[in-house]
């Protein structure tokens, strides 16, 4: 019962780790005007890893559908963390990757907008962005002992498992080899005691034959009979 009771406590612990190393991503498109701003916010644990790409159309006024080859302008990407600290600010073309690591929990600020110096009133194309972000991907360094740390608990105790399971293992042929020398030795116990009776019988008989020859004798010596 504690064997099983542990393997089922430690294969949860491998699970909680699983989750923990999960990724989750998501999509989505809005649109923005030349010189707007917007921003995703999202909650993100510490020491992770978060990569994104984004791509964007512009509005093609003629057909009234919008093309990336006919986009014009760059986008200007900024993330703050939490403390509306900037982590990155930087321009790209009309699509770029990006990747951070977020030092400390909480709301981090994704910003995307034009690199449009126009006014605002003569500013008036409008975009389509869409973007993907990934987060989930956890570092494994010196700077997330906690992480390290139930990596390496887990696989003590998946290595404890697998010792208990081969020292079980060990047990079971011990017992069996015990249970078959058990075996033979009263299978030669039995055998012995067989051959001992028959030898005890033969010679009670003899000594038994011998006896009566002797009586016979004697009496007929003495003429008795």
């Amino acid at each position: 019962m504690y064997l099983e009771s542990y393997i089922k406590t430690s294969l949860i612990k491998v699970a909680l780790i699983l989750v923990l190393f999960s990724t989750s991503s998501f999509g989505m498109f809005f649109h923005l005007g030349e010189r707007e701003e917007k921003c995703i916010i999202e909650d993100i644990p510490d020491d992770t890893l978060v990569s994104g790409y984004f791509h964007m159309e512009q509005l093609d006024v003629t057909k009234q559908n919008f093309h990336s080859s006919k986009s014009t302008l760059g986008m200007v990407l900024t993330v703050r963390d939490p403390e509306h600290d900037i982590v990155i600010s930087k321009l790209y073309g009309f699509q770029g990757k990006f990747t951070f690591t977020s030092h400390s929990p909480g709301n981090y600020y994704i910003c995307l907008k034009s690199n449009s110096t126009r006014l605002t009133v003569f500013a008036g194309n409008e975009m389509r962005v869409h973007l993907d972000i990934q987060i989930g991907k956890y570092e494994i360094g010196e700077s997330v002992p906690g992480t390290k740390d139930a990596i390496h608990n887990a696989r003590d105790d998946m290595q404890h498992i697998l010792e208990q399971l081969q020292q079980i293992n060990k047990q079971q042929n011990y017992q069996r080899e015990r249970e078959e020398t058990f075996r033979q030795i009263s299978e030669n116990t039995n055998s012995n005691i067989l051959w001992w009776a028959a030898v005890q019988t033969t010679l009670l008989l003899i000594v038994g034959m011998w006896q009566t020859k002797q009586l016979k004798d004697f009496l007929i010596e003495k003429k008795l009979v």
